[in-house]
């Protein structure tokens, strides 16, 4: 399994004008890791939308990579999104479902199907035609620079070590910039950011 920097960190070095979208546990990690206008936290309605959120971006925008950094329990309310992401065709979207078996920033429950689940093959089912799965640092690394180059869409499913984030707000305690602010303005900045850039 990795750990949340071993999924992040080489990610956040990668990056140059992805857009990239993130998810309760994840949100605050990516946070301190990326300063960017293009990032958009998705924490702050019911769970489970993340990925239906990151296809509109891609559709929206067919020229810019989108990258969603989904949760497995986020991804569980929404298998739906899987078929729906391959018959729109968002060759622009890469999918990363973040494997930690748990609802970190609600108090660590248990996702149901911990441990029996295999969402890659889900993706595989679902169409992906492209379809990676990592429980080793290294070979995630090696991979993520072709991996985000691909015509996708493309489905990464990332084992990952539980964490203990706790629940997300906004406002002037939270260290990352985009969780600083309401949603509402940081929509608006994000929004001309997709069109200044």
């Amino acid at each position: 399994m990795l750990t949340k920097e071993e999924l992040l960190e080489p990610l956040a070095k990668l990056r140059t004008d992805e857009i990239v979208i993130t998810c309760m546990g994840v949100v605050r990690p990516w946070g301190l890791l990326s300063d960017s206008d293009l990032d958009f936290a998705s924490a702050d309605s019911a769970m489970g939308h993340t990925a239906d959120l990151a296809l509109g971006v891609a559709l929206a925008q067919p020229a810019r990579r989108v990258v969603c950094l989904n949760g497995d329990g986020s991804m569980l309310m929404s298998l739906g999104t899987l078929a729906t992401i391959v018959d729109a065709g968002a060759r622009n979207l890469t999918l990363v479902v973040v494997v930690n078996g748990s609802y970190e920033i609600t108090g660590n429950q248990k996702v149901p199907g911990e441990g029996a689940l295999d969402f890659a093959a889900m993706a595989r089912a679902a169409g992906f035609p492209n379809v990676y799965a990592f429980d080793e640092s290294t070979i995630y690394r090696q991979a993520l620079p072709e991996l985000l180059r691909e015509t996708g869409p493309t489905f990464v499913s990332v084992s990952v070590v539980p964490g203990s984030e706790g629940p997300i707000s906004r406002g002037r305690a939270e260290a990352s910039r985009y969780l600083r602010t309401s949603l509402r303005d940081w929509s608006h900045r994000f929004r001309r950011a997709l069109v200044d850039s």
